[in-house]
């Protein structure tokens, strides 16, 4: 038997609720992991807290998210003892997650865990700080290198924002950090952000084009938040889109794409394939600051994972929640 957070689904209502499972229940796979860390991401709130259509068949065991141990493998390239990583592949949606002792997986989904990370920091960046390489990825692959000028990070002091903030101040740019949090532009300085702004200047519906500022844009927010972004990203100007925090409208013109020569790049880390994620853990564990990761962190044990998810939800939360398993 193992603990789970299971989430459940009936006529009576939903529950999430910390159960004892049988390893015969879990679902088909090549790979037994024992898991000793999970983190709270923004769909990991919305699935825990049933506020999102996240979660397609019930019930379902929790996380999207998990670093530990395998214990028994039938795939050729992990054997008993191997340190894993895993983030997405539907995990929490559709087949059981990692807020859990226990979980049987697909060996071609794990990445190997970076000899510079433990399990908890590996959850400390998550699917939320592995996004956040993503985004840094894409800059790069458009060619922006520091002093083409700013980059706004919104959502700054999210999961995706701190770590987005982190990377980006350590690589050498110069990050401007978008908060409703007035009280936290001393957490996004220590960060590596040289300005933080006030979200609302982006929030409300804004021109099509706007006076340019930004050289490139990390964006986790979505809505008129991302349009007014493209709307003031300079021309030639890359734009990295990979949340929905305000919404996920799109309310933008085609001017800046069409009179600006802007790139709005689209960042998916659910499928993202095997190669780009170990290339983004091996960069994390060169580019992230394992001080500046402790900062952003949090721990809590499994039994209090459903308490914060809702103050995830509620806004409460700054940078990332592991949960201990």
């Amino acid at each position: 038997m193992f603990k789970a957070l299971q989430l459940n689904k009936s006529d009576t209502g939903f529950s999430a609720a910390l159960v004892s499972l049988d390893e015969a229940e879990l679902p088909v796979g090549d790979v037994l992991v024992q898991v000793e860390y999970s983190t709270l991401n923004y769909k990991d709130g919305q699935a825990i807290t049933h506020t999102g259509p996240v979660v397609r068949s019930w019930p379902m065991v929790a996380g999207i998210d998990g670093a530990g141990t395998v214990l028994e493998s039938s795939h050729p390239d992990w054997k008993a003892g191997d340190p894993f990583i895993h983030n997405g592949w539907g995990l929490g949606e559709t087949r059981w997650g990692l807020m859990a002792e226990r979980a049987r997986l697909q060996g071609d989904w794990l990445v190997r865990l970076p000899a510079a990370f433990s399990t908890r920091q590996a959850m400390a960046i998550g699917t939320a700080g592995y996004t956040a390489m993503l985004c840094v990825l894409a800059l790069e692959r458009h060619g922006l290198q520091p002093g083409d000028g700013e980059v706004l990070v919104t959502g700054a002091t999210g999961g995706v924002g701190s770590v987005a903030v982190a990377l980006l101040g350590k690589l050498g740019y110069k990050v401007v950090a978008a908060t409703g949090k007035a009280t936290e532009e001393a957490y996004l300085r220590q960060l590596g952000a040289g300005a933080v702004m006030d979200r609302a200047e982006l929030a409300a519906p804004g021109k099509p084009l706007q006076k340019e500022r930004w050289a490139a844009v990390v964006d986790a927010v979505g809505s008129h938040t991302l349009a007014n972004a493209c709307a003031q990203t300079r021309y030639g100007g890359v734009v990295a889109a990979c949340g929905l925090a305000q919404g996920a409208d799109f309310p933008v013109t085609v001017m800046p794409f069409i009179l600006r020569g802007v790139t709005l790049a689209g960042i998916d880390s659910v499928m993202a394939p095997l190669a780009r994620r170990q290339q983004a853990w091996d960069r994390l564990a060169a580019d992230l600051d394992p001080a500046k990761l402790e900062a952003i962190v949090e721990e809590v044990p499994l039994s209090r994972a459903a308490e914060k998810a809702a103050d995830l939800m509620a806004g409460k939360v700054r940078g990332r929640i592991v949960v201990k398993i």
